[in-house]
């Protein structure tokens, strides 16, 4: 059943949006895919472990082959010094590397990576990029079976899922943000089929990123989800409890102690750059408010508008895949440390909203979401710009996605509430 709300939208929108025809979609994904892989191909061409550009291959990999050699050889007690992880890297790799690359992960995270442990550096990346990428390929094809409008632009579907530009950064960095999206995937085929409790555990799982998890606990408590709250404290418990278990108390206190003390292992070139490889709330007002206090604040703010704005559509009448759609968003935005291979995440979202939109054509909010979602495909592309224009363009298309979902499922809300206003009065003629 589709929503047909008179087309009520401003005429430069609906050209803008009109634009946005399949053929130019498609040409353009097809360029962005030759200009990424293309690059990448060159870079990695090279021999040895780094690119052509002198970047170390697949280097956000190497702390975690890093743990999980270690836990293999027992020393887990090691896991978190941060000088003897920046000596077995220099070990591995032959040369320092220029970046530091510190242990950030939770120690049960280097325990899932310790098959690969007996492989060498380069060899063990490999496998796991390779894996990695056909699990992303498998995450968008079980959303795509969920969107029956987009079966019949499967070709644009594929195209652009190759062309996505966080696709490229986590796999030239060996990232494991495919665990993620992998979780926020099972979550909503979890709520597809009514089962709340188990897309809670799904939620829950993420508490190996915890910047993951900063939004979509609250959004979901204030939104009265109970038996999916309930489900996300306890999953994230049993493997935060697993962890003590196994590694022991010591191990867990370097492990948060790490986490608190972030800036410490990072260097200020570093966290100098960060903000312009950054998409979040935090990031957006960090470059835009030269004073820390106020953009700190502001954060804080913005932060708490958006899980209640999340929370309301989450509790409104509005479908699955829009409810589920918002609160994807309110976790990139309200996450504290989200860089541009995280948003890996926004692909289901991306995909279910183009789903609604070519479902509900005539709808007054489908211009406004068709641009929107474009710009949030595209935009992350620009993040380098904001280091000379301190603005993060993709931050505002998120957050003004958000506030299309919000507007819709509160029109949604009146409409219903008209109905059984209605109703009586049908009744009583009758």
């Amino acid at each position: 059943m589709s929503d047909s709300s008179p087309t009520a939208e401003p005429d430069w929108l609906a050209t803008a949006a009109a634009w946005l025809t399949p053929r130019r979609l498609r040409a353009q994904a097809v360029l962005l895919a030759l200009c990424a892989w293309g690059v990448c191909a060159a870079d990695f061409a090279t021999p040895g472990f780094f690119d052509r550009a002198g970047n170390l291959k697949f280097q956000d990999f190497l702390p975690l082959y890093v743990s999980a050699r270690w836990i293999a050889a027992g020393r887990s007690a090691e896991l978190y010094d941060q000088g003897v992880v920046a000596s077995e890297i220099r070990t591995i790799v032959g040369e320092p590397t220029g970046t530091r690359l510190p242990n950030l992960y939770g120690p049960q995270v280097g325990l899932a990576f310790v098959p690969l442990a007996r492989l060498s550096f380069p060899v063990a990346a490999r496998v796991w990029a390779t894996f990695s990428m056909l699990l992303y390929f498998g995450c968008v094809w079980l959303i795509w079976r969920c969107c029956p409008d987009l079966h019949k632009h499967s070709g644009i579907v594929a195209i652009a899922a190759v062309a996505f530009p966080p696709v490229f950064h986590f796999f030239v960095r060996g990232q494991i943000s495919v665990l993620v999206l992998a979780c926020f995937v099972a979550a909503f085929l979890a709520f597809r089929s009514g089962r709340a409790w188990l897309a809670g555990i799904a939620l829950g799982l993420l508490v190996f990123k915890p910047q993951f998890l900063v939004a979509v606990p609250l959004v979901l408590l204030l939104a009265g989800a109970w038996e999916s709250f309930g489900g996300l404290v306890l999953s994230a418990a049993a493997q935060l409890g697993f962890a003590w278990m196994y590694f022991g108390s010591t191990v867990m206190r370097s492990y948060f102690d790490t986490l608190w003390h972030i800036s410490r292992w990072i260097g200020s070139a570093e966290l100098s750059l960060a903000p312009i490889q950054m998409h979040s709330l935090r990031s957006f007002w960090t470059l835009l408010i030269p004073w820390p206090e106020l953009a700190l604040g502001l954060y804080l703010l913005s932060s708490l508008v958006t899980i209640a704005v999340a929370a309301a559509v989450w509790k409104s009448a509005s479908s699955i895949p829009l409810r589920f759609s918002a609160l994807i968003f309110a976790a990139v935005l309200v996450n504290p440390h989200l860089f541009v291979y995280d948003l890996l995440v926004l692909a289901p979202a991306l995909l279910l909203i183009v789903d609604w939109i070519l479902r509900n054509p005539n709808h007054s909010s489908s211009s406004a979401l068709r641009l929107l979602a474009y710009l949030a495909f595209a935009l992350p592309l620009f993040g380098p710009l904001s280091r000379w224009t301190r603005l993060q363009l993709s931050v505002p298309a998120f957050a003004a996605l958000l506030w299309i979902l919000w507007r819709h499922s509160s029109s949604a809300a009146a409409q219903e509430n008209s109905v059984h206003k209605l109703a009586p009065n049908e009744s009583h003629v009758v």
